[in-house]
Formats: structure tokens, C-alpha cells, sequence
């Protein structure tokens, strides 16, 4: 089963990578957008059977090491 993994800065923290690539998008003429925040996406081949136990797994792993909940949100998907 496969869980996705998305994790992104929580609203109010910096994100200067996201203000560089808008930025960059800026300069390379995409003068319509507007704030950029990066994130990154990290996903899991779980040898698991069950959805809801894939997800639990999944929630654990994002919550003890793939996020650092006290700056970052995450949001898990499975399929």
C-alpha cells in the first residue's frame, strides 16, 4: 500500500525558500503570482494490507520524524 506524505510550514513561520522561488518566478516574467510556500512530499511503499492500519502507520512516522510538528503541518493519503 502506498501513503503519501505531504509536509508544509505551518501559516505565520518563514519560508525562504518559498519567498526565493517567487522570486525567481518574479524575475523570470510569472508577475501573477502571488506567495509561495515549498513543502515536500515524501512517499511510502508499506507492506500493509489494511488502509486505516496503513494510515496509522503512516501518521506515526510523519508525526515522530518526517514532520517537526511544532513548525510543520503534515497531511497523509493512502492508496
Amino acid at each position: 500500500m502506498k501513503a503519501t506524505v505531504t509536509v508544509m510550514l505551518k501559516a505565520g513561520v518563514l519560508d525562504p525558500q518559498g519567498k526565493a522561488i517567487g522570486q525567481a518566478l518574479h524575475n523570470l516574467g510569472f508577475a501573477n503570482v502571488g506567495e509561495v510556500r515549498a513543502g515536500k512530499v515524501i512517499e511510502l511503499e508499506l507492506d500493509e494490507t489494511d488502509a486505516a492500519r496503513a494510515r496509522a502507520q503512516a501518521e506515526e512516522m510523519a508525526r515522530r520524524l518526517l514532520a517537526n510538528t511544532v513548525i510543520e503541518s503534515y497531511r497523509v493519503e493512502v492508496a
